[in-house]
């Protein structure tokens, strides 16, 4: 067992990876044979991630707010707390927060074999974004 103190600051989310204001809390991080890499991700209202994708997928929970969330070509989804979403390795996708609304998830996935949990894209365009989505 080992038990780790909270001694890391929360960190805004860097401008290349997120529109908007973003907090991020790390969760777990890899350790020995553990690939797992977690966080807490505070959106504010209007904040949203980056196109990316992550080599192993990711799951994402969502803890409180109301969200969105897309996939590449697919539509854009709300998305709200006990709402578990998986996207494929590989698979292009952005989430956040809905226009009105905080939203706070925790991101959850695996780094490839070279120590990297996601690829970044380009930033979501407000049209993009702006999509009315399905309920």
């Amino acid at each position: 067992m080992q038990i780790t103190k909270n001694s890391v600051e929360t960190t805004a989310g860097p401008s290349e990876w997120f529109t908007g204001t973003v907090y991020i809390d790390p969760v777990a991080t890899p350790s020995g044979s553990s690939r797992l890499s977690a966080s807490s991700v505070h959106f504010t209202p209007g904040a949203r991630t980056a196109w990316h994708t992550h080599p192993n997928g990711q799951t994402i929970y969502v803890l409180e707010g109301v969200g969105r969330a897309q996939h590449r070509g697919g539509p854009v989804e709300i998305i709200r707390p006990g709402d578990r979403v998986f996207f494929e390795p590989g698979e292009n996708h952005w989430h956040g927060a809905t226009p009105d609304r905080f939203m706070v998830h925790i991101a959850m996935q695996q780094n490839d074999d070279s120590g990297s949990p996601v690829t970044w894209g380009e930033h979501v365009t407000d049209q993009q974004y702006e999509k009315e989505p399905t309920q």
